[in-house]
């Protein structure tokens, strides 16, 4: 195994535990939505940055999910959703980390469908990519 591959699988796997993170949050009552949907958009960044290094793109230090998913669509790799679609959970990676407000832009089974998509397609990926 390459070690492109080892870094590929290594950042999915990190994705699943971030997701597994999300599912366990989701079901505690009186959690700031910031703090669950950190956990949503930590595993489709790292599900996205898994397939760029398997593609052999370079993925940039940024929790930008836009710019990823752009990046990818720009390289030719159909993403299961369109990037502004991802970049919905964007100010929870910075913004509202650091902010008391509580705004839920999105409800917590949109992110989990979200997450699910994009990890379902990050593992067939992978899987399709040469080792």
């Amino acid at each position: 195994m390459t070690p492109v591959r080892e870094e590929a699988l290594r950042l999915l796997a990190l994705a699943q535990a971030d997701r597994d993170a999300f599912l366990w949050l989701i079901q505690g009552p009186g959690l700031r939505p910031a703090t669950v949907m950190f956990s949503a958009h930590q595993a489709i960044e790292k599900a996205l940055k898994a397939v760029m290094t398997a593609r052999g793109l370079i993925p940039g230090r940024t929790h930008n999910l836009l710019a990823l998913a752009a990046e990818l669509n720009a390289a030719g790799v159909a993403t299961p959703f369109a990037p502004d679609e991802l970049a919905v959970l964007n100010p929870y990676a910075v913004i509202f980390r650091y902010n008391d407000e509580d705004i839920s832009l999105l409800t917590p089974d949109q992110a989990k469908a979200l997450v699910g998509t994009m990890l379902d397609w990050a593992t067939q990926e992978l899987a399709a990519s040469p080792d």
